[in-house]
């Protein structure tokens, strides 16, 4: 469902804006796009949302604003992604009940356990390595962080944190359901070529995945 899961970054993007970024990630077969933009005045940020939900659409694939839960439910949006210190799973619930997918960043198994009795949807895990393309990344917690945090819940987890098509089938192996990049996609000459590589990468560990378990 969330196989590949691209998170839009304008800074990093060589002058693409979200809705370029999403276009082209999308037909390198991006199966979700997160819009995450921490310096947008709040109408622009509806406006690109509004043309990225318009983009994912055509595409068939999931549309996620990050943070902001006022501007996935006015453009759209298929869920709304909070970290620890956002708003409340519990309010996000009440307010948008589940017309939205609610996803949550952890990074310890209690926090991921926490996340899905209190009804997230998904839970993003990480920083699983080290990575710059996020100020306020916590340190990273390995592919054995990964392992506990799969060992403490059934709903998927998105693995984030310096992933890239060399260690992306390892961070499959240790149990994400998906893995969510900015750089390795967004930072690249190729958006589109970039993601296609990804996906074919992270299709393939999936199947092996699968046959293992």
């Amino acid at each position: 469902m969330y196989d590949l899961y691209v998170i839009t970054d304008e800074g990093l993007s060589n002058g693409l804006s979200h809705a370029e970024i999403a276009r082209l990630a999308c037909e390198g077969g991006a199966d979700v796009i997160q819009l995450r933009d921490k310096m947008m005045g709040k109408d622009e940020q509806l406006a690109a949302a509004r043309e990225v939900r318009r983009i994912t659409s055509l595409h068939g694939a999931l549309f996620i604003v990050n943070d902001h839960l006022d501007v996935a439910v006015a453009s759209e949006a298929d869920g709304v992604h909070l970290g620890q210190s956002d708003m409340k799973l519990a309010d996000a619930l009440r307010t948008a009940g589940k017309e939205l997918l609610i996803g949550i960043s952890v990074s310890t198994p209690e926090e991921a356990l926490e996340a899905e009795r209190g009804g997230a949807d998904y839970v993003g895990a990480g920083p699983v390595f080290a990575t710059s393309s996020k100020d306020d990344a916590a340190d990273a917690i390995g592919l054995d962080g990964l392992v506990r945090i799969r060992g403490a819940v059934r709903i998927p987890i998105v693995a984030i944190g310096g992933i890239n098509k060399g260690n992306a089938a390892s961070v499959i192996a240790a149990g994400a359901d998906s893995v969510s990049v900015i750089s390795a996609v967004v930072a690249q000459k190729d958006v589109k070529a970039a993601a296609e590589e990804l996906k074919k990468i992270v299709d393939g560990a999936l199947k092996a995945s699968k046959v293992r378990r």
